[in-house]
């Protein structure tokens, strides 16, 4: 089984720009949001810079997920986008940036959801420590407004306040 455990925080500033390793340009739809109560998972279709996956994620909202990912050739990802996902897509930037022993993806979305800018980290188990930079704020890992799957249904520029 796979399992994905990751926390996620809103941004404080952009002095993490300067340590950008890797950027990827991203765009993602849902074939299956996992927001109705008889869904149990959400399936994803998304293209990064030009590699394409579908991934698979148990719908709780939690920091520890089920989630499964399988490289989809371009094509058939762009045709899903286009055909399968209601129209609705979600548009970021993905920003890598190394501080202290961890990996940082920096979320930077365009579109209806233009203005938000999340952190991620993935953890190898739900205590491990890990040090926060100072260009984070605060954690909205348990909030479900911050899950690419809510923000392409209810994007970010109808709710943020």
């Amino acid at each position: 089984m796979g399992t994905e455990i990751e926390r996620k925080f809103l941004m404080k500033n952009d002095e993490w720009k300067v340590h950008v390793t890797e950027t990827h340009v991203i765009k993602q739809g849902y074939l299956q949001s996992g927001l109705d109560a008889s869904q149990k998972s959400s399936v994803r279709v998304r293209i990064s810079n030009k590699t394409a996956n579908i991934n698979i994620k148990s719908a709780e909202l939690s920091a520890v997920r089920q989630e499964y990912e399988y490289e989809i050739p371009l094509h058939d990802a762009e045709e899903m986008l286009r055909t399968l996902c209601g129209g609705a897509i979600i548009e970021k930037t993905r920003y890598y940036v190394p501080y202290a022993s961890h990996l940082w993806e920096i979320d930077v979305f365009s579109g209806d959801n233009e203005g938000l800018q999340m952190a991620e980290i993935e953890l190898g188990s739900l205590n491990e420590h890990f040090e926060k930079p100072d260009w984070l704020s605060s954690e909205v890992s348990h909030d479900g407004r911050y899950y690419n799957n809510y923000l392409v249904k209810n994007p970010y520029c109808k709710w943020r306040i």
